[in-house]
């Protein structure tokens, strides 16, 4: 009779280890899903800043009665000795109308970085109307050490943006990808 209890209660415990490995390994999955998940949400209903990114100009028409100011502003994350600014701070232009802007970047270590530069809209709502032809943000950037350069904005705001939004903030945050950037061509050495 022991022996059934105990046997009873070891197979309790197995079940109880299973049942709680299940659930951990299942937290770990949708919480490695939810990254790509809130970006395309974000993308998708133009919140938190993200953008559509890549569209077609529509010059059909610009909205001359209005003025929209634009702010750039630009930081690096934590322990990157780059400088990384907007060569303006900001621009006047109307709805429809196509601008093209830069930002410099350098490295200042005397070695070879990869850097993600990743976009933020302020206001939230006006994310959806500042359309990106083309962004240095769109990929990672590799410059050798001391190298500085110009990196392009081209880009327009929809001329169906709202009557209260009068000022978009366009930021970027430099983010160092190095390592990730070595992973990914390491593990595709010897495939086609």
């Amino acid at each position: 009779m022991k022996n059934d209890f105990q046997f009873l209660r070891e197979k309790k415990q197995r079940r109880l280890v299973i049942a709680l490995t299940s659930f951990v390994l299942m937290m770990f999955g949708f919480g490695y899903a939810m990254v790509p998940l809130y970006n395309v949400l974000c993308k998708q209903l133009g919140i938190n800043g993200k953008t559509s990114g890549r569209v077609v100009l529509d010059d059909t028409g610009i909205d001359e009665s209005r003025v929209i100011t634009v702010q750039f502003l630009a930081t690096t994350n934590a322990y990157i000795p780059w400088e990384f600014r907007p060569r303006l701070r900001t621009v006047r232009m109307h709805p429809g109308e196509n601008k093209a802007v830069a930002y410099f970047a350098r490295n200042n270590t005397d070695h070879e970085m990869t850097v993600q530069a990743i976009p933020s809209v302020t206001p939230s709502g006006a994310a959806k109307y500042l359309k990106k032809t083309e962004c240095f943000c769109f990929t990672q950037q590799k410059m050798k050490g001391q190298e500085e350069m110009d990196w392009p904005l081209l880009f327009h705001i929809d001329k169906n943006v709202p009557k209260n939004i009068h000022t978009i903030t366009l930021a970027y945050t430099l983010f160092d990808v190095t390592k990730s950037h070595a992973q990914v061509i390491e593990s595709n050495q010897g495939h086609l």
